[in-house]
């Protein structure tokens, strides 16, 4: 826990950090930024270890169950039934991004290609390529 002494001089450096700043939003959004990130840095000292292990090893878990190739990411949507109609790569970007993965087109395009190859999906042409299940 943070003692109210402790808290107040966060809250000083914070403000100091923005002290340059005009006044508005942006000003606003720093201040709670720095706040939030002494605030952390301070919690982080006071915690013990063995918290901080629980949670690397909380972020493993979580991490393992998600695929981590674009590949394996596409298949996944693949799996959710996702290619059941023709879809776009700028489709298959925003079905990504909608999971939390953010991928540029130009790397889903050489991914779905090679799962083409694989026979993992079908390419259809209608003005532009579309991805379907085969």
């Amino acid at each position: 826990m943070i003692s109210q002494d402790k808290l107040r001089a966060i809250q000083q450096k914070a403000l100091a950090a923005v002290a340059e700043m005009p006044d508005g939003e942006l000003k606003t959004k720093a201040f709670e930024v720095f706040l939030q990130h002494l605030l952390n840095l301070e919690s982080s000292l006071i915690q013990p270890k063995s918290i901080s292990i629980e949670k690397a090893v909380e972020k493993t878990k979580r991490s393992s169950r998600q695929p981590g190739t674009i590949k394996s990411r596409i298949l996944l949507l693949k799996d959710e039934k996702f290619f059941e109609l023709p879809r776009t790569i700028s489709d298959v970007k925003n079905e990504l991004h909608a999971h939390g993965w953010i991928h540029p087109n130009t790397a889903l395009s050489g991914a779905l290609q090679s799962l083409v190859r694989e026979r993992h999906l079908r390419r259809l042409k209608d003005k532009v390529w579309k991805y379907v299940n085969p």
